[in-house]
């Protein structure tokens, strides 16, 4: 899932983030609400996890132009305050949950999940093509009776390209999305990456769910896709 945390202390936002990385998660930064916005509005996210108090727009006038601009993102609001206002200011602008510090990144995960479970449903997480089935809350790739073992990386492309069947995404698009940070564009680590999925996959079913396009990048089969 791909993640937006806008928070302002270091620190945190360094540990959450790793925290985040570790289990999967792709996550972008920024310390600034204003800069946490334009993020939220132009890049596609499963979840903006937002910290009251930071520069620039606050968390909660973040919240109030999300929700006023029509955009549905989940997000959970991370505060320092226990004023039982601050918790209902931010849910009546229309947060999906909150989380006070000091906390676990593992509750944090959890309230991830649940949270886009709970908004999303399940069978938006659910992603087919043909044999091939992702589960995006349980992490799972199965073919037919068979389960595909794919590291972090290789699922997170996976999904990125199932969860846009038929739409071409150049490799700089793909390191942005599923790397999270930039890369020499000259880099074949993208190839690199789908070679190996495609080895992975493509002998369970006798397909070839993910075609090049000669010049510009990759893409999944429209075909096939469906969740």
């Amino acid at each position: 899932m791909n993640v937006l945390l806008v928070e302002d202390e270091a620190k945190i936002a360094s540990f959450v983030a790793q925290g985040l990385q570790e289990q999967g998660f792709v996550v972008d930064t920024c310390a600034n609400g204003s800069e946490g916005y334009a993020l939220a509005t132009d890049r596609t996210y499963d979840v903006v996890l937002l910290d009251i108090m930071v520069p620039g727009l606050d968390g909660l006038a973040v919240l109030k132009a999300l929700r006023g601009a029509g955009h549905a993102v989940p997000v959970i609001l991370i505060t320092a305050r226990n004023e039982l206002d601050d918790r209902l200011a931010g849910l009546n602008l229309g947060a999906d949950d909150y989380i006070a510090k000091p906390f676990y990144v593992e509750e944090l995960v959890a309230r991830v999940h649940a949270v886009v479970r709970r908004t999303s449903g399940d069978r938006q997480n659910i992603l087919t093509a043909g044999p091939l089935r992702l589960d995006r809350i349980t992490r799972d790739v199965t073919c037919g009776s068979q389960r595909v073992e794919l590291t972090a990386r290789e699922f997170n492309l996976l999904e990125y390209l199932m969860r846009s069947p038929g739409r071409v995404f150049t490799r700089t698009q793909i390191l942005e999305h599923v790397w999270g940070y930039d890369f020499n564009p000259s880099t074949n680590v993208v190839d690199v990456a789908i070679q190996r999925l495609r080895k992975k996959l493509d002998p369970l079913a006798a397909a070839h769910w993910i075609e090049s396009v000669r010049g510009v990048g990759y893409r999944f089969r429209a075909a096939e896709a469906s969740g």
